[in-house]
């Protein structure tokens, strides 16, 4: 048979050659200016930072995996090839197989190098890129920190799970995935000339390919033997137990000691392989494959699997109880959760009647939660603090506010606090110039704050009381250093906005810094004299930050003069992240003023997904509620069963000092960074005691720990399993919504302690229930930071949730008509955070405010009304101590809403909840009919007034329509009352 002749390799001209070439090289050229700018521009905010230490660490980690996987995939696939080709057959078989290949060889044959050398680069760049990714795990290990703890199935020291496990399993991958490329990169290259022949007769391996397949397959099983031996630890992730995680009885029983069998048969295996190089015949290995495959099969999966299902199955509550008790305690501790309180809070009702008597009591006797009811949400009230202290449209405040406390004149209160930051996004037309985004409009200025327990009275009825306000900034919390040039509003479309501060000495201030005294004419300018930024004098400088930002006025500006500064990555956790990258934040920075200076306060949590027997969870999923997304950032959707709160960082508003403190120094996974990082984290030591006062429990480590609560707060094994004491996080009730409720900052007294604390709470339901079930707070005191206390109510008592008192509220017979006339065409109805307070041993009284939000532009809420519950009664009143009134009876109220006149002694008889308006006014018919038509009418002169005022930007007319608004609403209820019938509320 005549062999066909070789197909030509198509051959490119010289200049289409050159033209190819030249490509490249810019490609090349560009790829590599532009990388290498990114990594400079890096190195450059580190070095102003401070944290060069943490650039290097990860740089070097980074380059040294990328250097160790990318030589070791590339070289040994590449040897493997070449071994191959270099023991390939002088003389093949004249077949029609070899025939075919022929016109290959005679390709390669030319190009050997260039193809054996591109195979080598390209899967060295690919392992190279993909190790790099796990410099983490390589730091952790390197520098790991023991627990203390063994876990109770091995023995051995948790930190072997967190820190060493995860290494090994990464070893073992690249292992695999190597000798797996070289297996296919040998096999191809046998096959194509001439070592292996499938389809001709005769031998089907030479001498030399079998020998190598051998010894990768060898080596190959070896590994898989390796792999047996950690499956053995794997098992502590085991989810064979349906409800809890970690080695079940199944796991330990059935699976473990397979397990190691099949370590010693996939070792026996390998080593017939290895003989096979001798032996010279692939019946000895094929023979301990099937073995190994059987055994496998038998004892790793078969058995364990009639384990579970005719012994486990029919019993399992029973045989799985001691396993079920390390996944609760294993569980608890992963998340921080082993030193909880738990509470039997009983009050003396069933849902249909109140002591209030009892309840009466106690609220007198608990002098701190009530006149501490929040009633500003700041949630909802950012439009309002943007209508009252913008000032200028380059000014904002973020979509969600802040809660902190402050101690003034010796009264501890919580207040809503922002900072009036610049807007990138609020600029006009006209102002949206090169000069005047990075230039001219380069920071915020000023500290806003409001008792969170008090709004104003009079015309202006509803409006936060702005204790610190206005421009200069005035009042309680005045800083010394008010320019913000560090927030989370300097930014556009996500993206970061930088600015060029600085001029030479005595240089024409050019940086707009507030209006001048208050005119909406003139304006005061400043130069940017911190330390913050980095220098752009040079002409180098200027060039790098010109590529970067691909902007050439950093060449062309003379905005841009040899003392200029860029500020740049000024969003408070991006700054944290960069700077400590094995941390992830807390998704809320909120502002605090401690030592004169605006510092944005933020938490860092340590985390893990390999800690044993402890439950996963996903962590964007864990942290989100009703909020996420609107003035707070989502966490990562990454999975983890360990989590700390272990730092606490501060960003300075004013030049972007990165303060890092080790918050729990007893961490070990922080132990182990602080290793890899030295320097890196202060000691908490360092913390002045200013700032350890506002330091907040964090609000996403609170949910992942709730949510944790929902289900192990049980720790009988039995009732465990049977998940008969479930609970739930309700569903945001105010937003109609199926998110869940986020929690909420309360400065309230909890029952068991003598004052009052700054706590973070949630209220649990029972499981797929709307019944209350648990509530939960933690503690943000620095003496007792950090302790978790659970009221656990009677199961079987029909407490309401906060869908229901919702609902409550919304059916109400004197709610139900004013909602109607605040959702009209020029308003909305906004209710505010429905607040769940514990009244000593009494019972939980909800409270929430309830907003009116006028439709125009700028229009913004106000505080019209506050609702409260107790048990089945339900106050609603312009006031909170009116509210009360209605609930416990006259006097119960004294002292709500920051008042500290102490109430009377004398019990007040309790009265009725709302009244519920009959059809049929006193005087028989028309004229009370008349009556409330002409108050309707009246409101709505007053709502279309203030949406007038509203739009036009006129405060003193807004005033007046808001003072006509209420005189009009009393009105309508005193009409309203007097054809109605007493009657108790929904």
């Amino acid at each position: 048979m005549a062999m066909r002749p070789p197909v030509p390799v198509p051959a490119l001209s010289r200049r289409a050659k050159l033209l190819l070439g030249a490509v490249g090289v810019l490609l090349v050229l560009f790829t590599a200016i532009g990388t290498l700018t990114n990594v400079y521009v890096d190195y450059l905010w580190f070095d102003e930072t401070g944290y060069t230490e943490v650039f290097w660490t990860e740089l070097q980690t980074r380059a040294l995996l990328f250097a160790v996987a990318g030589v070791a995939t590339g070289g040994v696939v590449a040897g493997s090839i070449y071994l191959a080709y270099r023991f390939r057959p002088t003389f093949r078989p004249m077949s029609l197989e070899q025939q075919n290949l022929e016109r290959y060889r005679q390709s390669l044959e030319p190009r050997r190098g260039l193809v054996l050398t591109a195979v080598a680069v390209v899967l060295g760049l690919f392992a190279g890129f993909t190790a790099q990714g796990s410099w983490e795990t390589w730091l952790t290990f390197r520098n790991s920190t023991e627990f203390g703890q063994v876990d109770p199935e091995f023995g051995i020291d948790l930190s072997f799970f967190v820190f060493d496990y995860p290494f090994y399993r990464l070893v073992l991958g690249f292992g695999f995935a190597i000798v797996l490329l070289s297996l296919i990169g040998s096999l191809l290259t046998h096959y194509v000339f001439g070592g292996l022949r499938l389809q001709t007769p005769g031998q089907k391996l030479t001498p030399a390919a079998r020998v190598q397949i051998s010894v990768l397959l060898g080596v190959f099983v070896a590994l898989k033997a390796v792999a047996y031996w950690f499956d053995r630890y794997g098992l502590v992730y085991s989810d064979r137990g349906e409800v809890f995680t970690g080695a079940s009885y199944t796991d330990v029983n059935a699976l473990l000691t397979p397990k190691t069998i099949l370590v010693w048969v996939a070792a026996l295996c390998a080593v017939a392989f290895f003989a096979n190089i001798f032996v010279r015949n692939f019946l000895l290995p094929a023979g301990a494959l099937v073995l190994l495959l059987v055994t496998s099969l038998v004892v790793g999966v078969a058995y364990p699997a009639i384990v579970q299902q005719f012994v486990v199955k029919p019993s399992a509550d029973q045989k799985e109880a001691l396993y079920i008790e390390r996944a609760i305690a294993s569980t608890l501790d992963a998340y921080g959760l082993g030193d909880v309180e738990y509470i039997d809070y009983t009050q003396d009702t069933t849902g249909t009647e109140v002591d209030t008597e009892a309840a009466l009591a106690e609220l007198r006797n608990d002098t701190e939660t009530i006149p501490n009811a929040r009633l500003l949400d700041p949630n909802v009230l950012a439009d309002t603090f943007t209508a009252r202290q913008q000032i200028r449209n380059v000014y904002g405040f973020p979509e969600k506010l802040d809660i902190d406390r402050y101690t003034v004149d010796g009264e501890t209160r919580d207040y809503v606090v922002a900072v009036r930051e610049l807007n990138s996004e609020g600029l006009s037309e006209n102002q949206d110039t090169w000069i005047n985004r990075h230039t001219v409009y380069t920071h915020g200025n000023g500290f806003v704050a409001a008792p969170a327990n008090e709004v104003v009275a009079g015309q202006e009825g509803g409006e936060p009381n702005f204790t610190t306000k206005d421009l200069p900034t005035t009042g309680e919390i005045v800083p010394e250093e008010p320019r913000i040039y560090y927030g989370e509003l300097i930014q556009d479309g996500g993206q970061d906005v930088y600015s060029v501060v600085g001029a030479p000495e005595g240089g024409t201030p050019r940086e707009f810094d507030q209006p001048e005294g208050g005119s909406d004419e003139g304006q005061i300018s400043n130069t940017y004299d911190g330390e913050g930024g980095v220098s752009v004098g040079s002409f180098f400088r200027q060039l790098t930050f010109a590529i970067y930002y691909r902007e050439r006025n950093f060449l062309l500006s003379g905005a841009v003069n040899d003392a200029s500064r860029v500020l740049y990555v000024r969003d408070p956790r991006d700054r944290v992240e960069k700077t400590a990258p094995f941390l992830e934040v807390d998704g809320d920075p909120y502002p605090a003023v401690i030592d004169g200076r605006v510092l944005w306060m933020l938490d860092g949590y340590t985390t893990s997904e390999s800690y044993p027997y402890a439950e996963q969870m996903e962590l964007g999923q864990a942290a989100a509620d009703a909020l996420t997304g609107t003035g707070t950032t989502a966490l990562p959707d990454e999975t983890f069963n360990y989590i700390r709160n272990s730092v606490k960082a501060t960003v300075d508003a004013y030049d972007g000092t990165v303060t890092l403190y080790a918050w729990d120094e007893q961490d070990p996974v922080l132990q182990t960074y602080m290793k890899a990082f030295p320097g890196v984290i202060q000691p908490k030591s360092e913390m002045s005691e200013e700032l350890v006062s506002h330091v907040r429990y964090p609000e996403d480590l609170f949910k992942v720990q709730r949510e944790i609560l929902s289900r192990y707060h049980v720790t009988d094994p039995g009732d465990f399993y049977a998940q008969s004491d479930r609970w739930q996080i309700p569903n945001d009730p105010t937003r109609n919504t199926e998110e869940d409720q986020p929690p909420y900052y309360i400065l309230a007294q909890r029952p068991t302690d003598d004052g009052a604390s700054f706590q973070l709470t949630s209220a649990l339901n029972a499981f797929q229930r709307d019944n209350l079930s648990a509530f939960i707070s933690a503690s943000s005191d620095p003496e007792s930071y950090g302790e978790v206390q659970v009221l656990r109510l009677p199961g079987n008592t029909p407490f309401r949730g906060p869908r229901q008192v919702q609902n409550a509220f919304e059916s109400n017979n004197q709610v139900r008509p004013d909602l109607t006339l605040f959702n009209s065409e020029n308003s909305d109805p906004v209710f505010g955070n429905l607040l769940t307070l514990p009244i000593g041993n009494a019972g939980l009284l909800y409270v929430e405010p309830l907003y009116v939000r006028g439709t125009g532009e700028g229009g913004f809420p106000l505080l019209q009304k506050v609702l409260v519950n107790f048990g089945d009664r339900i106050g609603y009143a312009d006031t909170l101590e009116e509210a009360l009134d209605q609930v416990f009876g006259a006097g119960a109220g004294e002292g709500a809403s920051g008042d500290d006149t102490p109430p009377t002694d004398e019990p007040s008889s309790p009265t009725p909840t709302t009244p519920a308006p009959t059809t049929t006014p006193p005087d028989g018919g028309e004229s009370g009919d008349q009556s409330l038509a002409e108050e309707v009418a009246a409101i709505n002169d007053a709502l279309d007034a203030l949406a007038d005022a509203q739009r036009s930007g006129d405060f003193a007319a807004q005033g007046a329509a808001l003072a006509d608004l209420q005189d009009a609403v009393e009105a309508y209820q005193a009409a309203q009352a007097a054809g109605a019938t007493a009657s108790p509320g929904g």
